[in-house]
């Protein structure tokens, strides 16, 4: 019994020495999954949430006093510049202007006719005082009677164009509003009341707000040339992103937020994008060549940040990494490792260097059978 007990504690010393001399890759394979090494251009792009926009939103209001005769159209319907809105009655100012018209015959008349006397009398001028004066008499009354037919073309001009206001049309394309009046209502001009809006739906501004850490690269962006890109992706909508491009950095960083307002304008013919509507967005700013691998090949280690490259015999080795940033699911980095390396996707935390690995197979989608499956 005492010789046993003076074995135990050669055995406790021998035991590091043994596993000194385990031979690299010993011991079960981890199973793993692995992905490739990538290198090629990066997008150099943040991410931003935004709300839609209309660039400017018109207000329609009568701009004379009368009863609503007709509605064209109909509430929520997308209109174009010079669409007929709305009829207001013109029986009044289609009497007033008969009225003018009729005087402006007259004053026409009499002015021919002080032409006439004006040309007569000045024939007369030499022939004596009173001559003359009834020669300045007479061109006073065609210059008075001239004025009294440019009054009234001007009264017939103001008169047609009360006329064309009492049919009111839609001055920019867009989809109307709420329309709060109804045929039959009276409308003055003096309440300024707002009878519709017209919202034009395509370009839209999307309003969001970056980092002050993105500045420079966002001014050096919009200095280069062609404006950044920015993709929204809609919501609820199965299509692909909608694509825009930066037009507006604003002059001032917010103190608050450390943030700096943006602006994009979309086109949006299919009228994807909704003004108020809340939008994800991505600002690429330009591409870089740039090694990546999966985000969950990255793994934080007491060394730092690392990930584990397979070698020929699928023996993990760790290398160390530094991330540059995160693009869509890969991590843009620097380090010991090469494009085309194998890295470990999945099993990493099983791992140490020098651990046997076998790739895992992906799993098949099961077969539904007719009878439905078991309980």
């Amino acid at each position: 019994m005492r010789s046993v007990l003076r074995l135990v504690p050669l055995l406790l010393l021998a035991l590091p020495a043994l596993a000194q001399q385990a031979p690299t890759g010993s011991g079960p394979a981890v199973p793993v999954t692995t992905a490739v090494v990538q290198r090629g251009p990066i997008p150099v792009e943040f991410p931003a949430n935004g709300t839609a926009a209309a660039e400017g939103v018109v207000s329609v209001r009568a701009r004379v006093d009368g009863q609503v005769e007709r509605v064209h159209v109909t509430e929520g319907q997308m209109v174009s510049k010079g669409d007929v809105l709305f009829t207001l009655d013109r029986r009044l100012p289609y009497a007033v202007l008969a009225q003018q018209e009729a005087q402006l015959v007259r004053d026409r008349a009499t002015a021919a006719r002080a032409e006439a006397d004006r040309q007569r009398y000045a024939s007369l001028r030499g022939e004596g005082f009173a001559a003359q004066q009834r020669f300045e008499q007479a061109n006073a009354d065609a210059q008075v009677a001239a004025a009294n037919v440019k009054a009234t073309e001007a009264l017939i001009d103001f008169t047609r164009t009360q006329i064309a206001y009492a049919t009111i049309v839609a001055e920019v394309d867009g989809r109307l509003g709420a329309l709060p009046v109804r045929e039959g209502n009276v409308l003055r001009a003096a309440e300024n009341t707002v009878i519709a809006t017209i919202t034009p739906m395509d370009p839209l501004i999307v309003r969001f707000a970056a980092p002050e850490r993105w500045v420079p690269q966002i001014r050096e962006a919009m200095a280069a040339g062609d404006a950044p890109v920015v993709r929204a992706a809609v919501p609820n909508d199965r299509g692909p992103p909608v694509e825009g491009r930066l037009t507006f950095l604003d002059s001032q960083v917010d103190p608050q937020t450390g943030t700096i307002a943006l602006g994009a304008r979309f086109p949006n013919e299919a009228q994807r994008l909704w003004p108020g509507q809340y939008l994800n967005l991505t600002v690429t700013l330009r591409s870089e060549d740039g090694t990546t691998v999966p985000v969950q090949s990255v793994q934080q280690g007491a060394r730092g940040t690392q990930v584990f490259v397979l070698d020929a015999q699928n023996v993990a080795h760790r290398r160390p990494v530094r991330v540059v940033r995160i693009n869509g699911g890969r991590a843009v980095i620097s380090g010991e490792v090469q494009p085309g390396d194998r890295v470990v996707v999945e099993g990493a935390n099983l791992l140490t260097e020098g651990s046997r690995t076998q790739e895992r197979q992906p799993q098949q989608p099961q077969q539904g059978g007719q009878g439905g499956a078991r309980s």
